[in-house]
Order: C-alpha cells, then structure tokens, then sequence
C-alpha cells in the first residue's frame, strides 16, 4: 500500500465533499436547487460544461482509442464545435423565453403534456444507462488503487458524490465541477511530461516509432456511399456530420447539459459559456490521445503487453509508473472527473423526474409548495443514486467504456433532436404525428444497431432525420384541430 498516495486520494475525497456539501443553506426554492439561483458567471458554467461533456470515460476510455488506434477520434471533436453554433441560434432563444427548469417543458409549450413526458422519459433511460457506464469506469481506477472488486468501488464513489448533490444542488454541480475539471487537466499534463520522461529519446523517440505506425493520423476525407464505408467509425465526414447531430442532441435536448445552459444569467452568457467551452475540449481530448500514443511507445519499447481490457492502460501506468504523490494527485484527479459527472447526472435526473413527471400531476397546493417539492428532488436523487448502481455493476460487461457510453447516447439522442427540430422547424406538426414520428425513430435506429454494421457516430443522424421525416409526413395525415 502506498499511503501518500491514499493520503492525498482519501483528502481530496473528504475535501471536495464538503465543499460541495456547503452549499445547501442557499436553498430556499427549486429555482435554486436546480438552477443554483441563476447566479453562476459564464466561465464557470463553461467548464462545468466540459467536466459534464468529457468525464472519466475520456480520461479513461480516451488515451486506449489511440493506443490501439490513431487520432481520428479527433474529426468528431471537429463537429461538437459545429454543433455548439446550431444551439446557440436555434435553441437557445427558445429556452430563454421565460423561466424553464428543464429542457422538455419546451415541448410542453409546443406540443402538449404527452409529448413532454415522453421526451423526458427518453433523457431519463438513455442517462441513466449512459451514466451507469460512467460509474463502471471510476470502478475501474477505485479498484486498483484500492486492490478491491469493482462493485465495491462503485458503491463507495456513487455514496461520496451523492452525498453532496443531495446537500448542495445545482450550486455544488457548477462549483464542484470547476475545482474537478481543472485537477483532472492539471493531472493529464503531469502525466504526459512524466509519461515522456520514462521514455528515452523524449517526443524525438516519440515520433520517430509513432509516425510509421501511422499513431499520429488524423482525417480521413474518402467518402463513398457504401455499407462498408459506414461501418467504419472515425471518418472526416462522419465526425463532422456524426459529432454535430450527436452534441447537438446532447447538448441541445438533454438535460445534464442543457440544465447548464439554463442556469446562466441571460441567453448572451448562456451562448459564451458553450460555445467558448470547444477550445478546452479540443486540447482536452488531443491531449488524452497523445498519452495514449506516447503510452503505445512505451509499452512497444519496454517489451510489455497491454492489459486485457485496454481501458486500464492509463490508470494502470499512473498507478504503477508515476512517483509517489504524484500518483496520488493524478488519481485524485480522474476520480474527480468521476464525481463531476455523476454529481451532475444525479442532480439532472432528478429535476426531469421531479418538474417533468411528479410535480404536474401534483395538486395545485403541492405544486406551489417548494419546501415539499425540494423534498421530493432529494429523495428522487437518492433513487436514481441506485439505479445508477445497478446499471454501473451490469456495465462490467459491456466492452470499451468510451464507445459504449457514446453508442448508448447515440441510440436514443436521435429521437429527441427530432423532436426538438419538429418543434422549432415547423408548426403544422402535433403531438400525435410528433409521437409517431419517434416510434418511426426508434424503429429504424434499432434496426440499425441490430441488423446494420452502419458505426455509432452515425446513429443520431440517422435516427434524428427518421424522426423529424417519420413526423413530418404523419402531419399531413393529422386531424385539421391538431394541425
């Protein structure tokens, strides 16, 4: 046991937890439990933003995909900055007109209570399942450095992290995120300035073995439509086309980030926190992929064999490789990443459960009675505390952390863009067309997943156009009272 390193872990855990814990005295409404007062300046929601975006499946997942790969993970970062521009003129004036809590009460407003719930049912399965992964992969760290199974690691990082969501809110979220962010970063750039140490010949020798092996190729513009150009996963156009439909549908409809963009002071610093949080992704993921390229080198000069799940190569080698301290502060710092994330799923699946689905059916008494309310969020985020549990412990099982918490999204983000787009593009489609348009959505995306070698990156779009066009075309068939 390397207790200095288990000092510094077990210190940021006790710290970050009450800093995030502190927060609850500021809580006299909803509006401030969920919307943390609307008081956040711009910078901090903007990281929040990227903590929530990247998380330990980037920190974890990311530096294997070029490990085993190259940079061509970097043409899809290329379409979340695309994205970003659609939000910001065509969704965020509509959600800062009046105060929302969540992202489906604009479909309320255009299509009615049906379509609300059945957006917001959507955003709950896919988080929840998305987020469940996100959990498994913290095991993965907790569990070496602990020497202990993953399920115990799951249970001891979801009891700390809901234990100040539960007290502090939307506040602690935005605020717990920013310290977290800027640890985890901290600790990627130490990593790589010890990682090239530990290999003679510094980024020179890094090159020279890395540039053959083709580690350090990024796009690829051929472009040909057949099945099995589909099939292959980081494409120029499909991280243009892919990364934009899926950041669009993540950032635009789902409420962990959108929650975020709500939280901001006026629409102008909503639009400057998401849009100015792409520089930071970009050279948050280009730096994960060039420990996982320098790690390649490593790994092929010391003669070593990769671990059997290659996601532990990176949590491996800080554990085993980096000084003492160090490696203490690095770990700290990824399960940081881990903590930001959940904190802020939790704190998002409560608020669609609460706002969206209990408080409407509520009586008009309970409904205005914010301390009753705030109540039922903290017992709603207790619940989905444990669902992301079991989902977590399932997840063992699921293969690459990264690409199976993005083809999870990816599976169900498509209908809820749809229906957004049905809602802002167009005003003769209804509710009834609108929810035939996402069973038409659902239908064909699981086809795909199913029967298709067709690569996640192209999911959303395809299951975001099938909705929109599924919906479209049923309104032409609507009754004239819905139209």
């Amino acid at each position: 046991m390397r207790y200095l390193d288990l000092g510094v872990i077990l210190a940021y855990l006790v710290a970050i937890t009450w800093f995030g814990a502190h927060f609850r005295s500021g809580h006299k409404s909803l509006r401030d439990y969920f919307l943390g007062g609307r008081s956040a300046p711009w910078w901090a929601i903007g990281l929040s933003i990227i903590s929530a975006e990247t998380s330990t499946l980037t920190i974890v997942g990311t530096p294997g995909l070029s490990f085993g790969g190259n940079l061509g993970f970097l043409q899809v970062v290329f379409g979340y900055l695309l994205a970003r521009l659609v939000i910001s003129a065509l969704l965020l004036p509509h959600y800062f007109r009046g105060e929302m809590f969540t992202a489906y009460e604009l479909m309320r407003r255009r299509f009615g209570e049906r379509t609300r719930k059945l957006a917001a049912l959507i955003f709950l399965v896919t988080r929840a399942l998305a987020e469940g992964v996100r959990v498994f992969a913290i095991s993965i760290v907790i569990s070496i450095v602990l020497n202990t199974g993953e399920i115990p690691s799951i249970l001891l990082i979801v009891a700390l992290t809901l234990f100040y969501t539960f007290e502090g809110g939307m506040t602690a979220v935005i605020w717990t995120d920013v310290i977290q962010m800027g640890l985890y970063i901290f600790g990627a750039i130490v990593s790589f300035y010890v990682l090239l140490h530990h290999i003679p010949g510094g980024w020179a020798h890094v090159a020279a073995v890395a540039g053959p092996a083709g580690k350090f190729h990024l796009f690829d513009f051929d472009f040909s439509f057949t099945m099995q150009y589909f099939s292959r996963t980081y494409t120029f156009w499909a991280g243009i086309l892919g990364g934009c439909f899926l950041t669009t549908a993540s950032h635009g409809t789902d409420q962990l980030i959108v929650q975020r963009l709500l939280s901001a002071r006026n629409e102008q610093q909503s639009r400057a926190a998401l849009v100015g949080s792409w520089i930071v992704i970009f050279i948050q993921f280009a730096l994960f992929l060039l420990i996982g390229i320098m790690l390649f080198v490593y790994y092929r000069d010391a003669g070593l064999e990769a671990p059997a799940k290659i996601d532990r190569i990176y949590p491996q080698f800080v554990w085993q490789e980096l000084p003492t301290g160090v490696a203490g502060l690095v770990t700290a710092a990824i399960v940081a990443a881990a903590m930001a994330n959940l904190s802020a799923a939790l704190n998002a699946l409560a608020s669609t459960t609460v706002m969206d689905f209990l408080r409407p059916v509520a009586g008009q008494a309970v409904a205005n009675d914010d301390h009753r309310l705030l109540g039922w969020a903290r017992g709603a985020t207790i619940a989905w505390a444990a669902v992301l549990v079991a989902i977590g412990i399932m997840a063992r099982h699921w293969g690459s952390v990264l690409e199976s918490g993005l083809s999870i999204a990816s599976i169900t983000l498509g209908l809820l863009l749809g229906i957004f787009l049905l809602g802002v593009l167009t005003k003769r489609v209804g509710q009834n067309a609108a929810s035939f348009g996402v069973v038409a959505g659902l239908a064909v995306i699981v086809y795909v997943r199913a029967f298709t070698p067709i690569a996640w990156t192209w999911w959303v779009l395809i299951g975001s156009l099938t909705t929109f066009a599924a919906g479209y075309f049923a309104s032409w068939f609507q009754r004239g009272s819905e139209a």
